[in-house]
């Protein structure tokens, strides 16, 4: 059986850095369109990381015109994830930032991690 599940799993993305809630992160994705695909950025800050084995995802949040608020999901085993670039580490003292949802401007702040 340890075979069969070895056969199935899927490598890690060497492209994903270590991750962590309140990081302000770039994720660059490969989109496809048609039969040309090319390669779209989302910015934002990250809401909760689970790290579950194969199913493990990050998701990030940015808002974007009008002040919608847009969360996205990723895989990190995402062979669709071209990079991610952490911009800047921030100090959160809880492991999901659902709290950031409810607040804009100044509220959503986050301290900036200096180690």
């Amino acid at each position: 059986m340890n075979e069969l599940l070895k056969a199935v799993e899927t490598e890690k993305n060497p492209n994903i850095p270590e991750l962590g809630p309140g990081d302000a992160v770039s994720v660059h994705v490969k989109i496809k369109e048609g039969d040309r695909e090319r390669i779209q950025e989302f910015k934002g800050t990250v809401l909760y990381v689970t790290n579950k084995g194969q199913t493990g995802t990050f998701t990030v949040r940015r808002v974007a015109s009008n002040g919608i608020g847009v969360e996205r999901t990723f895989l990190l085993r995402s062979p669709r994830i071209d990079k991610v670039v952490v911009e800047r580490r921030n100090k959160v003292r809880k492991a999901r930032l659902y709290y950031l949802r409810e607040r804009t401007g100044k509220r959503a702040r986050l301290k900036q991690k200096f180690s």
